[in-house]
């Protein structure tokens, strides 16, 4: 079966990798692994499609070791057997292991020791963040290398490259590509490299020549083809964790074209409970009280979205978030809440007033409780000054009013007032 145009067009060398030049470029790290022959185990990580097994292929094609590919999830540990004893015969080998982070206990601990004596040079690849999801013990044996996404050029670049490759890519074929249909392959796999190749080769292929013997690879055809790429984006890797964090934290700083935009990416990725959940932690952490009838509008927006879901759910959403980006600001609340949980945590906290303990048994009395406490509603304004705090921090503050909208500062005047009574 003829192999996929992405494995067909691995880099067979170190010079030829796209992008990553932060990592492979000349005089960059990896790049002076390979020219002095020094590799150490290492793992990357980084989003799907985007060069692992491609800089893993090149290493070993560089330095003219063996390279083997196995999956940590679906290989067992006789197939690292196999690896190993090549190894002991043959010298150094370099082990592609695939999904690096569900290595198990069992493989981890018989891969061990061939790492330490460097017949094996592991290049682990994980879409997920291995300072998290990688067992404290392959950590400390191999470097940990980030890769980043491809830019557009990057990826047409590589396009042009498998389109004029005869050997290997698609450079037999008479191919005529339509304006702009590489920068659509690019724009629309977000940096996945893969599934641009890919893609390509499926709408080359999938194409009758015209009456000239041209393949004409237009927009539609392009769309047809490419199966559509849920954004970098499942529910355990870091995309997902970024792309919540970014949404947050671009509501907070008033940004709506940017929240939108996360909004968005969340939505294609069909994360509607993360969305409203987000929401209303949200609205109640950095909306709080500069707006509290924003805050029961973003709720409203949320229980609605969650009853007619996808795609209408959209419409709520956005409400939403245009609402909160534009909206007044304030953490006092969370602020004061944090700010009274640590105190309470580490053990800054007394004894309750005896006026205000609970009265309401036989014996209270002899014992002093309840005694002298002052009911508010029986006095002017329905407050009275006495002491709730017990003795020992009877003078902490924890709530600072943020002065961003009228509600807030409406409350710094009640405070003002009572503080000043």
């Amino acid at each position: 079966m003829n192999k996929p145009l992405a494995y067909r067009m691995r880099p067979k060398t170190i010079d030829n990798i796209v992008g990553q030049t932060h990592l492979v470029g000349e005089g960059k790290i990896i790049w002076r692994m390979v020219k002095a022959k020094q590799l150490s185990s290492m793992i990357l990580y980084g989003p799907p499609g985007i060069g692992k097994t491609s800089i893993a292929s090149a290493i070993a094609g560089s330095t003219q070791y063996a390279f083997r590919m196995l999956n940590a999830a679906t290989d067992k540990k006789k197939d690292l057997e196999i690896v190993v004893e090549e190894a002991k015969m043959s010298g150094t080998v370099v082990l592609l292991l695939d999904e690096v982070h569900r290595l198990d206990k069992p493989k981890q601990d018989f891969l061990l020791p061939h790492l330490e004596n460097g017949r094996i040079v592991l290049i682990g690849a994980t879409t997920e963040n291995p300072y998290i999801s990688i067992h404290p013990a392959i950590r400390s044996r191999a470097q940990i290398f980030e890769l980043k996404p491809l830019a557009e050029d990057q990826i047409i670049s590589a396009l042009n490259r498998a389109l004029t490759d005869e050997e290997d890519g698609l450079g037999s074929y008479s191919i005529a590509i339509e304006k702009n249909v590489l920068a659509y392959f690019a724009r629309a796999t977000q940096g996945d490299l893969r599934s641009a190749l890919n893609a390509l080769e499926l709408a080359v292929k999938s194409t009758e020549a015209d009456s000239s013997g041209k393949i004409v690879i237009t927009k539609e055809t392009a769309e047809e083809c490419l199966q559509r790429k849920a954004l970098s984006h499942d529910k355990d890797g870091d995309a997902h964790y970024n792309a919540i964090s970014a949404f947050q934290k671009s509501i907070r700083g008033s940004d709506v074209h940017a929240a939108l935009h996360y909004l968005a990416r969340l939505i294609e990725a069909g994360e509607l409970k993360v969305i409203i959940r987000r929401l209303i932690v949200t609205a109640y952490e950095d909306i709080g009280l500069a707006n509290p009838a924003g805050v029961a509008r973003v709720v409203t927006a949320a229980e609605a979205a969650e009853k007619i879901g996808f795609p209408e759910a959209r419409i709520p959403l956005a409400n939403a978030v245009i609402e909160m980006c534009l909206s007044p600001k304030s953490n006092s609340a969370i602020s004061a809440i944090d700010a009274a949980l640590s105190d309470v945590r580490n053990g800054l906290s007394g004894d309750v007033p005896d006026h205000l303990k609970d009265a309401h048994y036989s014996g209270a009395e002899k014992l002093g409780s309840g005694i002298g406490y002052q009911y508010p509603h029986n006095h002017d304004d329905h407050w009275i000054k006495q002491q709730y705090l017990p003795d020992t921090i009877k003078n902490k503050r924890y709530y600072s009013p943020a002065a961003t909208s009228k509600f807030e500062n409406a409350l710094n005047s009640q405070l003002s007032k009572f503080n000043n009574k």
